[in-house]
């Protein structure tokens, strides 16, 4: 039988004593999945829970294997994450994250230089952080995201703040991901994901709306 690629057991979180989530078991096998709800609907909070980046109770496993509890790096390297809203130090560049997170993460499905050069990066990547819009940040924040060997790619509303010419770019780089290397998405948006998007990348596949 095959293994769940993520399987989220017993998880609550909570804020100053009020339970913000509470999921007793979920199972996700390979595919591509949407999180859809409306602003403060707990969207970033799930996502930050399955990147392993915030505490709570319960547990997540990739594969069946990999605990977050128990073995946070590896569980790290498995499974990336991309902020809705991604904040960094002014003082540094995207060429610092990036070599810091391929020297962290190894060496990745593609080639960075690639990913770098599809999604438009590399005019502004030895600038430092403190000056990009937050288009760029949204830009640097999702190739951050496609680093590395990960099983899973969370990405937190990746359609805000990016411009209209990536977004095809984008769904190429989740359709490459997902087919060719087997990475399994999960997807957050406030908005309903319009036919046409996404949709004709990976037509067929498991798209469910949570």
């Amino acid at each position: 039988m095959a293994s769940h690629v993520l399987s989220l057991r017993h998880i609550i979180k909570s804020y100053h004593d009020t339970v913000v989530l509470d999921i007793p078991n979920l199972e996700l096998d390979y595919g591509v999945y949407w999180l859809l709800g409306g602003n403060g609907a707990g969207k970033t909070t799930s996502m930050k829970v399955m990147a392993g980046l915030i505490p709570f109770r319960g547990d997540i496993l990739v594969e069946n294997n990999i605990s977050c509890n128990k073995q946070p790096v590896q569980y790290r390297r498995l499974v990336n994450y991309a902020e809705a809203e991604p904040l960094y130090p002014g003082f540094i560049t995207g060429s610092d994250l990036v070599s810091l997170y391929v020297k962290t993460k190894g060496k990745g499905y593609k080639d960075i230089q690639e990913v770098i050069d599809l999604l438009g990066v590399a005019s502004f990547i030895h600038q430092p952080v403190s000056s990009y819009s937050s288009g760029m940040l949204k830009k640097v924040s999702l190739l951050l995201a496609f680093t590395g060997t990960p099983k899973v790619i969370l990405l937190d509303e990746p359609l805000i703040t990016l411009d209209t010419q990536s977004l095809p770019l984008l769904y190429t780089l989740v359709d490459e991901f997902h087919q060719q290397y087997g990475v399994t998405f999960c997807i957050t948006s406030h908005q309903p994901v319009t036919a046409g998007s996404i949709h004709l990348k990976v037509e067929g596949k498991n798209i469910v709306k949570v």
